[in-house]
């Protein structure tokens, strides 16, 4: 675009960009849905063998689900039901959920749901996200299904979006295809940290993890910790931070058009 058709769109569109900039600025943490709310529709990808996609997508969902501000009068706990759906490969690659491996407090609460084909899971998918009775919807997908295209994953957005029910989507041994996900992972297995009081027990699980796509926040790479009721994240890495810096340098000095 030249100069002239720069300096003729109206101030507006510059000070939209600068606030987007602005927030897209902001390192993700946990506990961020206290002040932004949920993000309603995550993808995480992650490697066959390797439970590390439910483990971030249980973690994550539960964290947002802890901060989210509660109206008044309702209960403290939200005590709602979760969705968890699979296809059969994505359950033949990885398995199922252990009901007894879960969050107590979440046990009670799971309904599975195991579908044939891609398809079958989008339906669930879709149909789980319009029941206000759910909590969280997780589902789990093998590979680059053509059932789930952009169109596809839009659906899922705008549904999980108009209901307010937030979807965590495990992409098992696939590519970054073209999706309308805000948020979207990689993710695999990393070291535990010792327990404190017995260094030979098996510590909280850890992962790294990468975000590489997000529409409120900048990317960057974190190592995160489950433990039985918080998420915590350590430290980006120095040079995902100089990425970022150069990445908003960039935003910032095309917001606004240059004098001629």
């Amino acid at each position: 675009m030249s100069h002239a058709d720069l300096s003729s769109l109206p101030i507006t569109a510059f000070e939209d960009v600068a606030a987007l900039s602005a927030r897209r600025s902001v390192r993700w943490r946990p506990g961020l849905a206290a002040v932004q709310g949920a993000a309603h529709h995550t993808e995480v990808f992650t490697a066959s063998g390797d439970a590390a996609g439910a483990g971030v997508a249980l973690a994550l969902a539960l964290d947002d689900l802890q901060h989210l501000p509660r109206a008044d009068g309702s209960e403290a706990d939200d005590r709602r039901n979760v969705l968890w759906v699979q296809t059969r490969d994505a359950a033949r690659l990885n398995g199922r959920p252990y009901r007894a491996g879960l969050p107590q407090g979440l046990q009670s609460r799971l309904i599975h749901v195991m579908a044939e084909k891609a398809e079958d899971a989008l339906f669930a998918l879709e149909e789980g996200l319009r029941c206000r009775d759910f909590a969280f919807v997780i589902g789990e997908m093998a590979g680059n299904a053509k059932a789930l295209d952009f169109t596809a994953s839009r659906r899922l957005t705008l549904t999980s979006e108009r209901h307010g029910i937030p979807l965590f989507l495990v992409r098992i041994d696939a590519a970054h295809d073209l999706s309308s996900a805000r948020m979207r992972w990689e993710v695999a297995s990393a070291p535990s940290a010792p327990p404190e009081w017995n260094a030979q027990a098996p510590g909280d699980p850890a992962w790294k993890a990468e975000l590489f796509r997000a529409r409120s926040h900048a990317p960057g790479t974190w190592t995160l910790s489950g433990g039985e009721t918080s998420l915590t994240a350590s430290k980006a890495r120095e040079d995902t931070d100089r990425a970022v810096a150069d990445w908003t340098a960039g935003l910032q000095h095309r917001r606004s058009p240059r004098a001629r």
